[in-house]
């Protein structure tokens, strides 16, 4: 059964029918948030708002996108939002840790493909990578982040973050280079 067959008769009231789109889609959609607030709780949480919000809103799914854009896109915002407000705390409460928790936040994300051994070496260049993706802006690092987890499309992207794809395109491209230079002003000199 397709999505849009799911989606109609979930609105008809059959909630298997939008159990079922929950399962097909739980992985992307946990990985969307993951990568935009790179903690597994924090990505946990802003996922499960992301199916209630579709669940509300799932009368005013159009089908302009498929299902899965539409649900990825609510789950970026969700994401976002619970982004901005985990920041907000952050600033308040526990200024001291923040420097602390942000470095092991990035360092999840960062984290997310095998590494090799531990050298000291790639440890340093790891941090470096990091330090060098933490300042970009939050557009360049939300579209950088977004196509470097090989999860979605540049359409994909391109809806979730609400800008033409020649934009993303172009954030992921810059990015990159702002990155690459920032290592190679490090020292990083041999940085492909």
């Amino acid at each position: 059964m397709s999505d849009v067959d799911l989606v109609a008769r979930a609105r008809q009231g059959d909630p298997a029918a939008f159990g079922e789109l929950v399962e097909r889609h739980r992985t992307a959609v946990y990985r969307a948030a993951l990568a935009a607030l790179g903690s597994h709780a924090d990505a946990e949480d802003a996922a499960q708002d992301a199916f209630l919000v579709a669940f509300r809103r799932l009368d005013t799914f159009r089908g302009d996108a498929s299902f899965k854009t539409w649900l990825l896109t609510i789950a970026w915002h969700q994401a976002i939002n619970h982004r901005r407000s985990l920041s907000r705390v952050w600033r308040r409460m526990v200024a001291p840790k923040d420097q602390e928790e942000m470095e092991s936040v990035l360092e999840n994300v960062a984290a997310a493909g095998p590494t090799p051994e531990g050298t000291a070496a790639h440890h340093e260049l790891r941090r470096e990578v990091e330090r060098a993706i933490r300042s970009l802006s939050p557009k360049l690092r939300d579209a950088l982040l977004l196509a470097q987890s090989d999860e979605y499309s540049y359409d994909e992207i391109a809806t979730m973050l609400r800008a033409p794809v020649g934009t993303i395109k172009w954030r992921v491209f810059e990015a990159r280079r702002v990155v690459r230079a920032t290592l190679q002003r490090r020292g990083y000199v041999d940085v492909r």
